[in-house]
């Protein structure tokens, strides 16, 4: 075999090792259920509940945030967010945490927000339109 040729395996072997750790991260989403039962970290995916309580009180402790989401299957939860509260919290569409289950509160150390597009309102007016035509 020629030098090149031996060169080019261990490329395509190191890229294939670095894919396999890679992937390791990749992960789906779970429900309370499934984190009770897994109690290692997982992600939960889900909506707020904006007609439960939210309690942030940054005097007493400004890296912890709790409030209630039904997650994707629609079952209710309380949650304990590690920061502190995001800014326009009430207006995201769905919510992805990051954490575990201790007892029956989900402890997330990470949140990701889906919020609503600042063009939404833009498309229902074109489409207002178009349907009028």
């Amino acid at each position: 075999m020629k030098k090149s040729h031996l060169v080019g395996i261990a490329i395509i072997a190191v890229a294939i090792g670095l894919l396999l750790s890679l992937s390791g991260d990749v992960s789906t989403y779970s429900t309370f259920e499934e984190a009770i039962q897994s109690g290692d970290r997982v992600k939960l995916v889900g909506q707020l509940m904006k007609d439960k309580p939210m309690q942030f009180d940054p005097a007493v402790d400004p890296n912890k945030f709790s409030f209630q989401m039904k997650d994707s299957k629609g079952v209710p939860g309380k949650v304990t967010l590690l920061t502190a509260k995001p800014q326009e919290f009430e207006r995201s569409e769905s919510i992805v945490l990051t954490g575990s289950m201790k007892g029956d509160v989900f402890v997330a150390t990470e949140m990701l927000m889906k919020c609503p597009s600042k063009y939404k309102d833009e498309e229902i007016i074109i489409r207002s339109k178009t349907k009028q035509i």
